[in-house]
């Protein structure tokens, strides 16, 4: 039988089976282009949730790992951000976060990556704040999931096959923050949330829940949307 967390998933990959042409949405007051294959911002609740939630630090640095469409990236250079980094695994998103920071005229601020969480990053780069809207559907393998042609992209954005790329940002994250800097993943009630929980300890962290709320969907479940901190363990005393 298919897990909740699967359904919603695929019903959201079938609304976007529909956005065969560039676009634009209305989010958090303001126009923002679409380009097909890059994940719908505007067809859940989480987006304007984690564009108001993020702790953006005013006169520092973001980095927005898997940014999609770029408006949160964005956003944080229009609240005050003095550099935000933004990184997508395909070039259909890359092109499209470059497009809204141009629409936006914060294309000064926020630089594109093309790549797989933080590979792409310049070297040595360093970070205030982090955050990930994380593909928080577990699968058992790399084939798990809908299979629909021309959705191969989109599948990233929801389906992490065993949670290998959850473990690879809780391994790696460490060496982008600066010091004091936070940590944060965009998750649901529909991930492992035990399995988060285990794998940020192997890797040094603890999971604190900032900011959650409760919404039914238009496909008869009801998420809990989260905004997570990944604390660094207390140092063990031999």
């Amino acid at each position: 039988m298919e897990s909740t967390a699967g359904h919603v998933a695929q019903e959201l990959l079938r609304q976007h089976e529909g956005i065969s042409e560039p676009t634009t949405f209305r989010l958090l007051g303001l126009d923002w282009d679409l380009l097909p294959g890059v994940y719908a911002p505007h067809l859940t609740r989480s987006a304007a949730l984690y564009a108001e939630w993020i702790p953006y630090p005013t006169g520092g640095s973001l980095c927005e790992i898997g940014s999609g469409t770029g408006y949160l990236a964005v956003t944080a250079a229009q609240r005050g951000c003095r550099y935000v980094h933004a990184t997508d695994i395909t070039s259909a998103a890359t092109e499209n976060i470059a497009l809204n920071a141009q629409r936006h005229s914060v294309d000064d601020r926020v630089s594109v990556f093309k790549g797989d969480l933080f590979a792409p990053l310049p070297e040595g780069e360093r970070y205030d704040v982090i955050f990930w809207n994380s593909n928080f559907v577990e699968t058992l393998d790399s084939a798990s999931g809908p299979n629909t042609a021309g959705t191969d992209d989109l599948r990233l954005a929801f389906f992490d096959a065993e949670y290998h790329a959850h473990s690879t940002f809780l391994r790696d994250a460490a060496s982008r923050l600066a010091p004091g800097g936070r940590l944060l993943l965009g998750f649901t009630s529909l991930g492992n949330s035990a399995k988060l929980t285990a794998l940020a300890r192997d890797h040094g962290w603890r999971p604190k829940l900032l900011r959650g709320v409760s919404y039914d969907t238009t496909f008869g479940e009801r998420i809990h949307y989260q905004l997570i901190e990944l604390l660094p363990l207390a140092p063990r005393h031999n």
